[in-house]
């Protein structure tokens, strides 16, 4: 199979993680992927990262459990879930959704992300929630491309 060849400027800028303290990949994917001053963060399903075992007796704590697992992404790439921009939760039952969102809200206290939140007929290993997110890197040197005087895009970076 034949791969197609990224260019020269998305190769400079794209980054693979892989967090050690989060479950290890269970197919052909990174954690997460940061470019362009944000990490994409692969979907988590609420495993044990020790185990590697489904963790969680129902959907709050599955959520709980991919949201933690999420923290640990985040960290391996120098950054917070509490930067997260915006979080997609699929659930095998929207019925659960009010247990789900209360664990979440422990997360995102103040200044929540944009988030979607959909019902899907099933998930990975049988789990009832999967939990992916695309969060802002911590950057201090100004290479995320906006001008601190006005909050708006900086031209040529």
């Amino acid at each position: 199979m034949h791969e197609p060849r990224r260019s020269a400027i998305a190769a400079a800028s794209r980054r693979s993680v892989t967090a050690p303290d989060a479950p290890a990949a269970i197919g052909p994917y990174s954690h997460a992927v940061s470019a362009a001053g944000l990490l994409f963060c692969s979907g988590q399903i609420p495993l044990d990262p020790v185990s590697g075992e489904l963790a969680g007796e129902n959907p709050a704590q599955q959520a709980e459990r991919c949201l933690l697992n999420l923290q640990a992404v985040c960290a391996a790439a120098g950054t917070s879930l509490a930067n997260a921009v915006r979080v997609t939760i699929y659930m095998t039952d929207l019925a659960c959704f009010g247990e789900v969102n209360e664990v979440y809200a422990s997360f995102f206290a103040t200044d929540p992300p944009a988030r979607v939140t959909v019902e899907v007929a099933g998930l990975p290993r049988d789990a009832s929630v999967e939990i992916d997110a695309v969060v802002a890197l911590e950057q201090d040197d100004g290479a995320s491309g906006l001008d601190a005087n006005d909050g708006g895009l900086a031209p040529g970076r």
